[in-house]
């Protein structure tokens, strides 16, 4: 099957300069109606945006553009359930965010730090996802984060934020594999009780999921 993106570059589906005009309830409605353009407008709308979001959680820009790809497959094979007055980009962000916790659910990634946090996420009910203040959510995070031991701190922030895999880190700080893989597991387990307290797990965990 043809990917959406290859078509609307090959020429298959034609852009229709004044659908640039046209709010994203119009959009919807007409695309509803199937038709192509007014769709072909709105992935290129949302895509790159819904890109950045999905590759600053799985640090793949493959893996993510797959997972943008299908979202906008299964926006318009299921256009019906979607209404004209619906929040469109918070719609598409839920469903990237759904996608995200299904991969690392999965624990397929190839990704230390992504693989510990698989751990804490099998649990996580895709219902409980909900628009909490990202923005407040993440400087909460940060602030606990401050509060780790400084060992583990630094461990944690290397694997989150360097993406750097569990033996990169004990070579750079010459310590085990082991030790290193400990204090990261370590630091999740604080954090997710800690913002658990505040936030559904599935929030948490794609908080987490992302690099600073």
């Amino acid at each position: 099957m043809v990917k959406f993106k290859e078509a609307k570059e090959r020429g298959y589906i034609k852009m229709m300069t004044d659908y640039k005009h046209h709010s994203d309830e119009q959009l919807i409605t007409l695309f509803k109606q199937g038709d192509h353009a007014a769709f072909a407008e709105v992935y290129n709308r949302y895509f790159f945006v819904i890109f950045y979001k999905v590759n600053q959680m799985l640090r793949n820009r493959q893996i993510a553009e797959d997972v943008v790809q299908e979202i906008f497959v299964r926006l318009w094979a299921k256009s019906e359930l979607l209404k004209a007055d619906n929040n469109l980009g918070g719609y598409l962000y839920i469903s990237a965010k759904n996608s995200v916790l299904k991969l690392i659910q999965k624990d397929k990634m190839k990704n230390d730090y992504l693989s510990s946090l698989a751990k804490f996420s099998n649990d996580v009910s895709l219902d409980t996802l909900n628009e909490l203040s990202e923005r407040e959510l993440s400087s909460i995070l940060q602030q606990e984060i401050e509060k780790l031991p400084t060992r583990m701190r630094i461990v944690f922030e290397m694997s989150r934020n360097e993406n750097l895999s569990h033996a990169e880190i004990a070579a750079k700080l010459g310590i085990t594999e082991q030790t290193v893989n400990k204090q990261v597991s370590n630091a999740l387990k604080i954090l997710r009780t800690k913002l658990t307290s505040i936030a559904p797990l599935a929030t948490v965990i794609i908080q987490l999921a992302k690099k600073d």
